[in-house]
């Protein structure tokens, strides 16, 4: 009953998700290409070709620099396979168009409703599926249930507020869950919580986003704008969200923001003009990053081509892919989606680059990663805007104690290093033997 009452409902809900592309193209053209995907219609892959394919499914833009390592390693544990890469978001497809290039194949992941799934398992025929963390689609399993093709629930994690959630459907839970091949959480209470929903096969392998590695490129780009920007403090605001740069805002007005410059980088690149004009209301003078410094390509050449203002109090960070470069800039780093119940960001990155690390309450996304780094020194957990405000003051004013938690933050990061490595072990049992045809010189 409740399938069919889910499949009924993404009939009702398809015209209004495609006027929902359309709408949000208003400001990220991308919504509005390739639409045909999203109910399985693209090109698929030749008839004739019958290599293994991999399938990955990162949603966005975190989940795609997440995945990384792990489809780099998959690249060299089985050159003779292929490699899908399948999104949600037009910004995530970018940045795997940035990140792979044509190393492999790309499209948008369907509407989770039989007809498009089944186009797209027949249009791309894959050996082994992966999704990232906590994408669940209960027609998605099924049909890849239906079409032997094992799925994969990758980097999984389960916050006890969606356990909760999910498991009020009871059975209807446990049999979606029950459907994937194999589950690999990030920490044991992630499989602990996922086995009680009827996940089989459960392992603990570790995030593979410590895996993740900041190209020496960007920190030395990085370390190129802090001379630029000069002495004064400088604290970045990483992957902020809609409601929440009014309360960073706020916790900077009690900074003397004339002696320290705030970098601020909004998550979703649709916001970049939003938050300017909203910095400018409070009568912060402003820079863009964009304007202050060659984006794309022109940003190989180290370092902005004039100094920073002194007069400059925020830079707005408007640039992708660039995260990096801004930690390796500053000298405490904030991470957003943690002052508004919202779950949080990813703080391993900001750790890897040995920067130290504050983060709101609510964190619920990254439960574990949070907790682990408080513990290490590398982290602290703010409580609100008054709060960060007076830890970035005692930051500040000690930097004995901000190289202290640099450190523990870089040990943090490497110390959790390895789940890459153990899940590319598993999941080439599940690939078929390799069919890569023998060298010349390897016949004997």
């Amino acid at each position: 009953m409740l399938r069919a009452l889910y499949n009924a409902l993404w009939w009702i809900a398809a015209p209004v998700a495609v006027l929902r592309l359309v709408w949000r193209s208003r400001k990220e053209p991308g919504y509005r290409r390739h639409i045909g995907e999203r109910f399985g219609r693209g090109r698929g892959r030749l008839p004739e070709d019958d290599a293994p394919l991999i399938w990955v499914h990162a949603v966005s833009v975190g989940e795609t620099r997440a995945a990384q390592p792990l489809i780099d390693a998959l690249m060299k544990a089985r050159p003779d396979a292929r490699i899908l890469l399948t999104h949600m978001t037009p910004s995530g497809r970018a940045t795997g168009e940035e990140i792979f290039g044509d190393r492999l194949m790309r499209c948008f992941l369907p509407y989770d409703m039989p007809h498009a799934v089944r186009r797209f398992l027949r249009a791309w025929r894959p050996s082994v599926g992966l999704v990232m963390e906590t994408e669940v689609w209960p027609t998605l399993i099924d049909e890849c249930r239906r079409a032997d093709v094992p799925l994969v629930l990758t980097n999984a994690r389960m916050s006890q507020r969606s356990y909760r959630r999910a498991a009020r459907f009871g059975h209807a839970t446990r049999d979606v869950f029950g459907g994937f091949a194999r589950v690999l959480a990030q920490s044991p209470a992630d499989a602990q919580r996922l086995t009680a929903l009827g996940a089989r096969n459960v392992a603990v392998l570790g995030n593979l986003k410590f895996d993740m590695t900041t190209p020496p490129e960007l920190v030395a780009r990085g370390h190129a704008w802090r001379a630029a920007i000069g002495e004064r403090p400088v604290w970045v605001a990483a992957s902020t969200r809609e409601g929440e740069e009014e309360r960073v805002l706020e916790a900077f007005a009690s900074l003397a923001p004339d002696h320290a410059l705030l970098v601020l980088v909004p998550r979703h690149p649709q916001r970049f003009d939003e938050v300017a004009a909203l910095v400018a209301r409070q009568g912060l003078h402003i820079e863009r990053r964009s304007a202050w410094a060659p984006v794309g390509a022109a940003a190989a050449a180290l370092g902005p081509v004039r100094p920073l203002s002194r007069e400059t109090q925020v830079l707005l960070g408007d640039s992708m892919g660039e995260l990096g470069a801004y930690y390796a800039a500053s000298d405490v780093a904030f991470i957003g989606g943690s002052l508004l119940p919202l779950g949080g960001q990813n703080l391993i990155e900001a750790c890897a680059v040995g920067v130290p690390v504050l983060i709101g309450p609510h964190v619920f996304n990254f439960t574990q990663a949070t907790a682990d780094a408080v513990a290490a020194g590398a982290a602290i957990q703010v409580k609100d805007p008054a709060d960060l405000a007076r830890v970035l003051r005692e930051l500040f004013g000690d930097r004995p104690r901000r190289t202290a938690m640099g450190a523990a933050a870089s040990a943090f990061a490497a110390r959790h290093r390895g789940a890459t490595a153990r899940t590319v072990d598993v999941l080439t049992t599940l690939l078929p033997e390799d069919h890569a045809p023998a060298l010349a010189g390897d016949v004997k």
